[in-house]
């Protein structure tokens, strides 16, 4: 899942810093944040764990391996993220405006806990709103391209975003299969995590 959808399956501010936290920190120093981030990055692992084990996903990186492979698993996790931003039935178009402001809030305030390079992407992160934009069609180009530009052995020029618009209603499909099941998987694992205290 991407950064949209990882936001939304947190159930305290510290989760949110914790999911977000995730890909930036070495997993040695998981053990060195409060409890509540530490449980976010737990959740984070989660959330990516059950997802990539889940027969929509299976189906939904078939769309985007012929083209790039042993990443197509990082593109699916962009595009599921356009399509939790469409679902109505999770936010209305305020709500989901006003949860992308809630997290860029809160992961202001825990800035000390934030390294460097997580810094700077959320300063434009902020700056483009880039959790509310993952519902249009040009902010998912944007993530596309973002992921194609760090990915070491990929051409840059692959027509990933072509393929997402193509199979769209395919992947939406997809979401529609998977998206209940992650959201039930990711509460269950919040309720181990509070009983853990």
């Amino acid at each position: 899942m991407n950064y949209l959808a990882h936001s939304f399956l947190s159930f305290t501010d510290g989760q949110v810093v914790g999911q977000f936290l995730e890909d930036f920190i070495r997993n040695k120093d998981r053990f060195s944040f409060p409890k509540d981030i530490q449980d976010g990055i737990t959740l984070h692992r989660a959330v990516d764990t059950f997802t990539d084990s889940h027969p929509a996903i299976h189906e939904a990186k078939k769309v985007f391996s012929p083209l790039v492979r042993l990443y197509a698993g990082a593109f699916v996790d962009v595009a599921m993220d356009y399509f939790v931003a469409h679902d109505l039935s999770l936010h209305s178009l305020a709500e989901w405006k006003a949860h992308s402001l809630r997290v860029y809030r809160i992961l202001n305030e825990h800035e000390k806990w934030l390294p460097g390079n997580f810094k700077k992407m959320l300063v434009k992160m902020e700056q483009d709103d880039w959790l509310y934009n993952y519902r249009e069609d040009w902010g998912i180009k944007f993530s596309i391209q973002n992921v194609l530009n760090k990915a070491k052995y990929l051409d840059k020029d692959i027509p990933v975003f072509e393929a997402f618009l193509k199979n769209k209603s395919f992947l939406q499909q997809c979401y529609d299969d998977f998206f209940p099941d992650l959201m039930a998987h990711a509460r269950g694992i919040n309720t181990l995590l509070q009983m853990e205290g």
